[in-house]
């Protein structure tokens, strides 16, 4: 009987070995790491939904535990997580502790000299999924700017980048900066928010070149090439771990007149236009969904296209590149090739040279060419990055 318990444990020993997942700890997870730096001081907060202990918000978690939270800063979606991509949020005080919270998606985009004046320290905890156009990289450079001018200093509880394997895609070219791509940087930067913030720094990409004062409570025993799974969303429109590993592949998609699952309860899962009818089977409706699209792209509509919900994500995993094959196949199966880009049409969040980064993206599909060649033109600033991401890495 022994000997059958000990072959338990051990199984169990080596099944978490090899995934991985069980072994990992949060930033916010090591309270025993940073509740002595919080100590009679004012914090604030930087945090959304995914900011948690557990099931529990870090913010409930950390006031149960006596941190003096002073208010509370909120990103694209709000503290709570109740907004819809893209849309502005108000300032409100929180119902569940009382704490005024600052939107950061609303009249500002960065706290003020006023908004700091009572602080003594800031946090910063949010999920990221390691895009150009995932908003919370932008979001960290903005705060920890107003850390710099105004000599405050930034605790990071870092958490794992769910694509960390993934580095691929055309630099930004500074030209194509926008709210969905502030940095020279590819579509899947493969970093935490821990180390991009390192980077910021390093780079100088805060003004004058000034850097943040900051602390880093990094993941414990973590390493890029991990599979994680989110507990918690990071997003209304990321709510499966489908979406999350297709999303820097099909968020470019955003750009085009396809619609790429919004409105449905399946986003960037599907793809399609109702101009493909005669083209695919597969087909869905987008309708207006309050919290997460409530004008999508060919509302109540049907569209046909892909169904990328049972794709095989591994295949991504397994070639470390995000896929264009899905962009070139439909924009070769439109039949009015002049609509395909028009933005006029798609109404989305940005147009796909935002989105891509570079004006060339949208041409080489125009002009034909393979997949390879595209992904070959991105070199060698892709190298580049590459290189230069090393001196930031704090994980394998």
């Amino acid at each position: 009987m022994k000997i059958y318990s000990l072959l338990i444990v051990l199984f169990a020993l080596l099944l978490t070995s090899e995934t991985g997942t069980a072994q990992i700890k949060t930033g916010a997870d090591q309270t025993e790491k940073y509740l002595p730096l919080l100590k009679n001081k004012r914090v604030a907060i930087l945090a959304n939904p995914t900011t948690i202990i557990g099931k529990k918000h870090l913010v409930d978690s950390l006031i149960n535990r006596g941190v003096k939270f002073v208010k509370a800063f909120g990103p694209e979606h709000g503290f709570r997580g109740k907004a819809s991509a893209g849309v502005h949020v108000t300032d409100e005080t929180d119902s569940a502790t009382g704490i005024p919270i600052i939107s950061l998606y609303g009249s500002k985009r960065k706290p003020s000299e006023a908004d700091l004046a009572d602080v003594d320290i800031m946090i910063f905890d949010v999920q990221d999924v390691g895009c150009r156009f995932y908003t919370y990289i932008n979001v960290l450079r903005d705060v920890m700017e107003s850390c710099a001018a105004y000599h405050k200093e930034l605790l990071i509880l870092d958490r794992p980048n769910p694509n960390g394997y993934l580095v691929d895609g055309p630099i930004l070219d500074m030209k194509n900066k926008s709210g969905i791509g502030q940095f020279p940087i590819p579509v899947a930067h493969g970093m935490t928010i821990g180390e991009f913030a390192k980077m910021i720094n390093g780079e100088g990409w805060l003004p004058d070149k000034k850097t943040c004062t900051l602390t880093i409570i990094p993941v414990k025993n973590y390493k890029h090439d991990m599979e994680y799974v989110l507990p918690v969303k990071p997003s209304p429109n990321l709510n499966t771990q489908q979406s999350i590993l297709l999303y820097p592949s099909t968020c470019l998609f955003e750009g085009v007149a396809v619609n790429l699952g919004r409105g449905t309860q399946f986003p960037f899962t599907v793809l399609g236009a109702p101009i493909l009818k005669d083209k695919y089977t597969f087909s869905f409706t987008p309708v207006s969904i309050p919290g997460m699209s409530e004008s999508p792209l060919y509302m109540n509509e049907v569209c046909y296209g892909i169904d990328l919900r049972k794709y095989d994500v591994a295949k991504l995993r397994k070639s470390k590149r995000i896929n264009i094959d899905w962009m070139i196949e439909l924009y070769n199966a439109f039949p009015d090739k002049s609509r395909f880009f028009d933005r006029s049409i798609s109404k989305q969040i940005g147009n796909i040279d935002y989105l891509a980064g570079v004006s060339e993206f949208k041409k080489q599909i125009q002009e034909g060419k393979t997949a390879k060649q595209i992904q070959d033109s991105w070199e060698p600033g892709l190298s580049q990055y590459k290189q230069m991401r090393k001196k930031y890495l704090l994980y394998p």
